[in-house]
């Protein structure tokens, strides 16, 4: 029996176990909470399999399935049962020591230390929408490739926004697809990437009005907002166009510069952040004094851009893409750790001086490739190459 009819018969088990195991009466209209949810799923016969046959099974499935869509099956495995969901957990590995993206919450976890990720944008001019999708390009997989984010490109009086998702088309900030934004000035310079984190601000208006319109006028809570932000991408200015190239800089707010020195590590979210559970959150760090600045470091990590070459023969700048790139344009860059300043030792390794984190390029007239590594995550490198996209007559 094929894995695809086990998963069909496990649920329509699941689901008959659920309606006979029931002995509580509910009011019309109501729909039964996650811990009934959750009985119902753990009756199923399933649950007895031996753990030591299951485990063998879903690391056989792991290390069998490499590619999209074919790791499809391990999430499969993992929407059984709890029971299964906690093992395959287990077994599945994060991207940094796997490669893989397997569950939304390898979005947020740092990429690969040593092969980068591949993935490619595509750009929709009219709706001003990109995706994110996983793969070499669309021309090599095709209707088989992945979607993993989303953002749509929102006017403001004061620069311009582009809320990203985890859909295709739902773009609400409401909605548990939301994953954060990307807020630029007014002159198109500094970029600032938020995650998806509600202030203690706006936590508290849910709560009380007069406690809301006092912590509006507090100055400690105003100077505190910036702490949600994950990263600033700071563009040269170049009104003339006579400094060559564009030149950026991002600081990573929440990844020290430590996680690129022997043996440095990084914080790995385990579980993509529930929206209602931060609100009320929020307010609780109000009044604790910790308005996530446990998630901001004192020497972050400082990317800067790799300086092109000027080639004599085709009078232009250049850069070594390895064939990732085909068509020229003025958003092609490549980002690596930025060399100790002057007067202040960083500890960089030369060879991570010269290894290329993130790197996007041109390959048609709406589609770029993206390729990320180690320590920055999917969501972090495509809001960077976001930004990429808002052209200024400033920069």
């Amino acid at each position: 029996m094929s894995l695809k009819n086990i998963v069909r018969e496990l649920r329509g088990r699941n689901k008959a176990n659920g309606r006979r195991g029931r002995s509580h009466i509910a009011p019309e209209g109501s729909s039964p909470s996650p811990s009934a949810a959750d009985d119902c799923l753990y009756q199923s016969v399933w649950v007895d399999l031996p753990p030591e046959l299951l485990l063998d099974i879903i690391h056989r499935i792991e290390s069998g399935q490499t590619s999209w869509p074919g790791r499809r099956d391990v999430v499969a495995c993992a929407s059984v049962c709890k029971a299964w969901r906690e093992m395959t957990k287990e077994v599945v590995k994060v991207p940094e020591i796997s490669g893989l993206l397997t569950f939304p919450v390898s979005l947020k976890q740092p990429g690969p230390r040593d092969d980068p990720i591949q993935c490619f944008i595509k750009r929709e001019r009219a709706t001003g929408i990109y995706r994110l999708y996983l793969g070499l390009s669309p021309a090599l997989t095709g209707d088989k490739s992945k979607l993993l984010l989303s953002a749509k490109r929102v006017r403001r009086a004061t620069g311009v926004e582009f809320i990203v998702s985890l859909s295709g088309k739902d773009f609400s900030r409401s909605s548990s697809n939301y994953i954060g934004k990307l807020r630029s000035n007014f002159l198109g310079t500094k970029f600032t990437v938020y995650e998806n984190q509600p202030s203690p601000v706006d936590s508290g208006r849910s709560f009380n009005k007069k406690l809301s319109q006092t912590m509006r006028v507090s100055p400690w809570v105003t100077s505190s907002t910036h702490r949600y932000s994950m990263a600033s991408i700071l563009y040269e200015l170049n009104v003339l166009r006579t400094r060559g190239p564009r030149r950026m800089q991002c600081i990573m707010n929440t990844i020290p510069v430590s996680s690129i020195q022997e043996g440095g590590q990084i914080h790995t979210p385990t579980e993509l952040s529930n929206l209602g559970s931060k609100k009320k959150r929020g307010l609780i760090d109000f009044w604790s004094g910790n308005l996530g600045g446990e998630s901001v470091v004192k020497e972050p990590l400082v990317l800067k851009n790799k300086l092109p070459r000027w080639h004599e023969q085709l009078q232009c700048w250049c850069l070594n893409f390895k064939g990732r790139v085909t068509v020229a344009s003025v958003k092609n860059f490549q980002l690596m750790a930025a060399a100790a300043e002057a007067g202040k030792d960083m500890n960089i390794p030369e060879e991570e001086q010269e290894r290329v984190i993130l790197q996007f390029g041109k390959i048609g007239k709406d589609t770029f490739t993206m390729d990320y590594r180690y320590p920055i995550s999917a969501f972090q490198a495509f809001a960077i190459c976001l930004s990429s996209f808002d052209t200024k007559p400033v920069r």
